[in-house]
């Protein structure tokens, strides 16, 4: 009579590990990602460009740009700036007070200065003083919902490192995701955990070891 050893039992390696650890790799790469894509656009892109981030107060541009919101400023040429544009400009001449308001209508003055005249997309009447080009201080590029806050929160000194250091860290990430795949893989032998299949001639020889005559 022959007998074998019983087999061994190898605990299951399922495919849902595999996904739910794949998933949370992934969803951990895309919010740094992301994290690191809002700091380009409220930090780098601004000082790349020479544009000012500035944070909207008032609700005087809802819906568009509500209280909280990110606009970042790009100086223009008060001679391209047309009707529909949302400007920014001093309240008065070399102080430090702004407004983002549209432009709604553009006048030659009796000297020939361009005059412009705002109004909030949320206030029912136009703002009291048209503007000469001195006041422009640039027209808004774009804008970010919320982020503003953001923006007023961390000074100049943050803004420096913030951006350079959040790079460093999704690059390091990465490496590290890579990094402990490739040790996964090589300790499990083969990906996912699956074994290699014997060829015959060794399937033979563990049969032959394992039956023994009594």
């Amino acid at each position: 009579m022959t007998s074998a050893p019983p087999k061994r039992e190898q605990a299951p390696v399922t495919r849902w590990s595999g996904a739910l650890r794949l998933l949370g790799q992934t969803v951990a790469v895309l919010l740094l990602i992301a994290v690191v894509g809002i700091a380009a656009l409220a930090i780098a892109v601004p000082r790349i460009t020479g544009s000012v981030p500035l944070t909207v107060l008032t609700s005087s541009m809802e819906p568009g740009m509500p209280p909280g919101t990110l606009a970042v400023v790009r100086p223009v040429d008060p001679a391209d700036i047309g009707v529909g544009d949302i400007v920014t400009y001093q309240i008065r001449v070399d102080r430090p007070g702004v407004i983002s308001h549209r432009v709604v209508a553009i006048a030659v003055g009796a000297d020939g200065r361009r005059l412009f005249t705002f109004k909030g997309d949320n206030n029912a009447a136009v703002d009291p003083e048209r503007v000469v080009a001195a006041q422009v201080m640039g027209r808004v590029w774009y804008s970010i919902p919320g982020l503003g806050f953001v923006n007023t929160a961390v000074d100049g000194d943050a803004r420096a490192w913030l951006v350079p250091t959040l790079g460093a860290a999704m690059i390091g990430y990465a490496l590290f995701l890579v990094v402990r795949s490739v040790a996964f893989t090589g300790a499990r032998g083969t990906p996912h955990g699956r074994r290699r299949r014997a060829g015959p001639a060794v399937r033979a020889s563990r049969s032959a070891r394992r039956a023994r005559p009594r």
